[in-house]
């Protein structure tokens, strides 16, 4: 069996080397769940700001953000299944010189969900950036990461990320 950071072949293209989505048809529904996260690497005048944004509080805007992407990810990524998500979730925290965003998205379902964890971390970082750009313009995103998924035939997975895991 090969290891899941060394596949034997990527999965998105045909016997002819063309890009295609995968045909999951033939999987068993099992539940499956990814967790995800990013850093938002925020000035400490900006950090300061945070409470008296104008355009509302970054953090839940975010979190909100987050979890709407999660749901359209299949819209966003072409070769993407749209999924039936069971459960996001996005949290937001300030912490050292930032915001760390971790999110989790689960289903019941044909494939997995990494890339909706994925695509909600992303897009919950620039919803931070878009909601605290007038006061810096460089801001830096950085370390956007699947932190473990499981489900599926494939083995689970968890990265070696310590007290950042999920």
């Amino acid at each position: 069996m090969p290891s899941p950071s060394k596949p034997s072949k990527l999965s998105h293209f045909d016997a002819s080397g063309q890009a295609a989505m995968v045909d999951v048809s033939a999987k068993q529904p099992t539940r499956r769940s990814a967790a995800a996260s990013a850093f938002v690497e925020l000035s400490a005048a900006v950090l300061t700001a945070l409470p008296s944004n104008p355009k509302g509080n970054p953090l839940e805007v975010a979190r909100f953000a987050g979890i709407q992407a999660a749901k359209r990810t299949a819209d966003l990524i072409p070769m993407c299944h749209p999924l039936a998500l069971t459960h996001v979730d996005v949290q937001a925290r300030i912490v050292t010189g930032g915001v760390r965003i971790t999110s989790t998205a689960s289903t019941m379902g044909l494939t997995g969900v990494e890339m909706e964890a994925l695509t909600a971390a992303a897009v919950a970082a620039l919803t931070i950036y878009d909601m605290t750009k007038a006061l810096d313009k460089a801001i830096v995103i950085r370390d956007i990461r699947l932190e473990s998924k499981s489900g599926g035939k494939s083995e689970d997975f968890s990265s070696d990320a310590g007290e950042d895991a999920l």
